[in-house]
């Protein structure tokens, strides 16, 4: 578990979860990502996925931190190298 937070960081060959949509906020400075992540959880639909692809580590803390005052769910994070990539499911 990381930082106290119900979800596990993982990597990409073990996560078998198929998002509804991505946005891939890769290059973007903070808070861009998160705002972006914001952005498509608002025009989604409940139950779907939405992975957010990002490069900025302030991401790792930045997103757990918004989904915890959410009724969303961090269903996993991704580290691969320099990149991660979050799978939060709309409610």
């Amino acid at each position: 578990m990381f930082a106290g937070v119900g979800y596990s960081r993982v990597l990409m060959t073990d996560i078998d979860i198929e998002p509804t949509d991505t946005v891939d906020a890769r290059g973007a400075a903070c808070p861009g990502p998160l705002m972006d992540l914001i952005g498509r959880v608002r025009s989604a639909s409940s139950g779907d996925v939405v992975l957010l692809l990002s490069d900025n580590e302030g991401s790792l803390t930045d997103v757990p931190e918004w989904v915890g005052e959410t009724d969303n769910e961090l269903l996993a994070v991704d580290e691969t190298g320099d990149e991660y990539g979050f799978y939060v499911e709309v409610t």
